[in-house]
């Protein structure tokens, strides 16, 4: 048996258990474990989920760290024929609530840990959720839940194999909710494992190779390192999750090939100058994704990599990664774009009218592929306006593909300002600014005005003893050659910007916060 296209998860991982058994799968805290070690785990958790009376179509939430319970429960419920429902773990009762009502999930595994307990919210939220049959806890057991624990050391059934076909559903993903409330993404076998096979061979995930995320698994960015290394026979580094204080001696110590990232993870690190080439001597391939990466960081990273080279990525909860740099790039490419379109995808960028336009010019970006979805969960009207006649999708970002094919993401389109009728992209301003050593984040966002009807206002997250004015904020701006009328009018200074797992900035969370501080004053 061998790992092909049009496989399904249990295929992946029966073939790398029957090829290498003994080969690392999974690495954290408590050792390694091994392809042969997990596919066995998968298979008791398994037949435990079928005690339970989950089967082929069920939803199945889960709510866990990067932890090797994660991995085994989202493989044997897709051994059930099962859909695995992610849930981030910042998520409360009121987030979980709606997320697995619009789902109608059956049931749901979340933590019960110290420092990490969700159980306490979802049981909070249970009698609106008449579809939720089971909670299923990893650590310490509430009254009226299932233990994870007790689940996973359940006798294997060769009964409680269900035939899947790539046709079947399997995962169900909610968009970030960064600018919208967060819609459900199914997606079916064949879309997603096609691409990620054919992403490990461009991106040279072999297994031999050690592959890091940073993002959590719940995140469709974390997700999809788990599909490269099954995909390839790779092990996966697990961390639990990111902390900044212990993570740069975890890079020397777990000797990760591939670490996937979002340019927050580094950026202080780089500003603060303790990021060395000692802490990255095993990388070969790091790349950085979820928000906008200054090429001077990109560059920064680079230099400090003896053996490995910094790419960027750019993808969605709807067609998973659509573009990455290779490690064949010019540097140049690998810096300042995310790369060119996966393999058997297309791209490309139109006006407002949806006419396609030229190499270099700034449009809506568009996408048409296989790993595409089919639409969004229970919303037909915004599955229809999502999708042309042609099947292109719109992503809502702005972009530019140049001569050569690479893409760079220059924004939002509703991300947009329009101050006075004059409309202007506010990332270019805020790749500006975060040159500033005093600001570690930041996000120009429109505000109300009673003139021009928008203006902008920038948020900023400061740099640990930064300080800021507006004042300064302008000229750095005017110093830049920036036209006047893009330059924020209104400055706010907030302890933290709200942002997704994997650190990209929530605009409309933060519009809401602006919203509220203007009442109040």
């Amino acid at each position: 048996m061998t790992v092909e296209n049009n496989q399904t998860l249990g295929d992946w991982l029966a073939a790398q258990a029957s090829l290498r058994p003994d080969a690392t799968a999974l690495v954290d805290m408590d050792g390694a474990m091994n392809y042969g070690e997990l596919a066995s785990a998968v298979s008791a958790l398994g037949s435990g989920l079928a005690g339970l009376g989950i089967g082929k179509g069920d939803v199945v939430a889960v709510q866990l760290p990067n932890i090797r319970a994660f991995v085994i429960a989202f493989l044997a419920i897709a051994a059930r024929g099962a859909i695995v429902q992610t849930l981030h773990m910042p998520y409360r009762s009121k987030e979980l609530g709606e997320l697995l009502k619009d789902s109608a999930a059956k049931a749901v595994i979340a933590t019960n840990a110290e420092k990490d307990s969700r159980s306490a919210d979802i049981l909070s939220v249970r009698d609106q959720l008449p579809a939720l049959n089971h909670v299923i806890v990893a650590g310490p057991v509430p009254d009226g839940c299932s233990s994870l624990s007790d689940l996973m050391q359940t006798q294997v059934s060769a009964a409680d194999a269900v035939p899947v076909t790539t046709d079947d559903r399997y995962l169900l993903l909610y968009t970030s909710g960064t600018t919208a409330a967060p819609k459900g993404v199914p997606h079916i076998y064949r879309s997603f494992l096609n691409n990620a096979r054919s992403s490990s061979h461009e991106l040279g995930v072999g297994q031999d190779d050690r592959i890091l995320s940073l993002a959590p698994m719940s995140h469709l960015y974390g997700l999809f390192t788990v599909h490269l290394a099954l995909a390839s026979g790779a092990a996966i580094i697990l961390l639990p999750a990111f902390d900044p204080k212990t993570v740069l001696e975890d890079l020397q110590n777990t000797k990760p090939s591939h670490v996937f990232a979002a340019p927050a993870h580094f950026a202080p690190f780089e500003a603060q100058g303790v990021l060395h080439p000692d802490h990255l001597t095993s990388v070969r391939l790091l790349c950085l994704s979820g928000a906008t990466v200054p090429r001077a960081l990109a560059s920064a990273i680079d230099s400090r990599m003896p053996e490995g080279k910094v790419i960027q990525l750019w993808g969605m909860s709807e067609l998973q990664a659509g573009t990455f740099g290779r490690l064949t790039d010019p540097e140049d490419k690998r810096f300042s774009t995310a790369g060119k379109a996966v393999p058997n995808t297309e791209l490309r960028v139109v006006d407002d009218a949806g006419t396609p336009l030229s190499a270099g010019e700034e449009g809506a970006l568009q996408v048409r592929g296989p790993s595409v979805f089919g639409g969004y969960l229970n919303r037909p009207e915004e599955t229809q306006s999502a999708f042309d006649a042609e099947r292109w999708f719109s992503t809502g970002d702005l972009a530019i593909i140049d001569n050569d094919g690479f893409m760079s993401i220059t924004g939002r389109t509703k991300e947009i300002i329009n101050r006075g009728g004059v409309k202007f992209n506010p990332v270019e301003m805020e790749e500006i600014l975060l040159n500033d050593p005093s600001i570690q984040q930041c996000a120009i966002i429109p505000i109300p005005d009673p003139i021009l009807g928008e203006k902008g206002c920038l948020c900023v997250q400061l740099a640990p003893g930064g300080e800021l004015a507006l004042e300064s904020v302008t000229a750095r701006l005017e110093r830049a050659g920036v036209a006047k009328y893009k330059w924020p009018e209104d400055l706010l200074i907030l302890n933290e910007l709200p942002a997704t797992p994997t650190r990209k900035i929530m605009r409309g969370a933060l519009i809401e916060i602006v919203q509220n501080q203007k009442e109040k004053s």
